[in-house]
């Protein structure tokens, strides 16, 4: 049986993934690299995808879960800080990007430094958008093993991939001529539950004599309601910035429809595991990286995991 994991974007929600990452950990004994096959994350899930599968200088994981829950409670402020000037010139947002990359650069050098795609302990897939040619792109660790074009750094990749747009600007990566650069966004546009990716990768790298289990985990179900009466005239401004939590919300959502009909046919036998929990409490807000709303996530993800709790030890079963 293969064994994948998926991790959606989100921002500083990536705690709750986080956090249940860490009790599978915990619970199995085991590095998250060592337990699964195939690892697929897109934004946040992307950045903890590749700092799971960072190798150490004895080929071991370099970091764990517990170690990336860190980074979000430590390290958010600086991810989602916004200068006064910044402030100013985007307009809320309007005219230019929420917050410069300086902070998110700078957190992604210190986590995953000079480490290439190739080196990852396990195979992994990160979605970002080619918004020049107006395709899906996929980093895959499996491709920059065959390829050196395509064996970038970890944190590049994991720049193009949480290049949201509104919040960060694109990503400009060079590349090898004759393309000379790609131009990246936010891998959330078309696949923020990359869950769907993955089986299809799955699907060809392995075949069909090859069971799959596939754990998909989420950064939290958006509650707040959009009125209709405070909505039915909103232009590109008032859309700007609902419509992509819009547009992530319901690609995550379509794929666990889409996965849980095709993997859990058959209820004695199940293939696909979702960890998702609604956010009720908190901001959904994916940069509030307040010490207060990150106080709200993992008490969330606590209380994700207790009701789980059943879940999560079958799982670890088959893990």
């Amino acid at each position: 049986m293969k064994k994948i994991l998926t991790i959606d974007g989100g921002g500083i929600r990536g705690v709750l993934p986080a956090r249940v990452l860490h009790e599978i950990e915990k619970r199995t004994k085991k590095p998250i690299a060592e337990l699964f096959d195939l690892i697929a994350g897109t934004s946040t899930g992307g950045i903890l995808a590749l700092c799971l599968t960072k190798p150490d200088a004895k080929g071991n994981p370099r970091y764990k879960a517990l170690d990336i829950l860190k980074l979000y409670e430590e390290e958010g402020k600086k991810i989602f800080k916004k200068s006064p000037w910044k402030s100013t010139m985007s307009v809320g947002s309007l005219i230019d990007e929420k917050f410069s990359i300086a902070g998110i650069e700078e957190v992604l050098e210190i986590y995953l430094g000079e480490t290439k795609l190739s080196e990852a302990l396990t195979d992994v897939i990160i979605p970002s958008y080619e918004i020049e040619q107006r395709i899906p792109f996929f980093f895959k660790s499996r491709k920059a093993k065959d390829s050196a074009d395509y064996d970038f750094k970890m944190r590049e990749v994991a720049r193009a991939t949480s290049a949201a747009p509104t919040y960060f600007e694109s990503m400009k990566l060079k590349a090898s001529p004759p393309v000379d650069y790609f131009a990246l966004i936010d891998g959330g546009v078309y696949a923020n539950n990359p869950s769907m990716c993955a089986y299809a990768e799955a699907k060809k790298v392995y075949g069909d004599k090859e069971d799959i289990l596939l754990v998909s985990l989420g950064t939290g179900e958006l509650t707040r309601r959009i009125s209709y009466d405070e909505s039915r005239n909103w232009g590109l401004i008032g859309w700007a910035r609902p419509l992509l939590d819009v547009v992530f919300d319901g690609v995550s959502r379509t794929v666990e429809y889409q996965l849980s009909q095709i993997l859990n046919h058959d209820e004695s036998d199940r293939k696909f595991f979702r960890f998702q929990t609604k956010l009720e409490t908190g901001s959904d807000d994916m940069d509030d990286a307040s010490a207060t709303n990150i106080r709200v996530l993992k008490l969330k993800a606590e209380e994700m995991i207790n009701k789980s709790s059943k879940d999560i030890d079958e799982l670890c079963k088959l893990l």
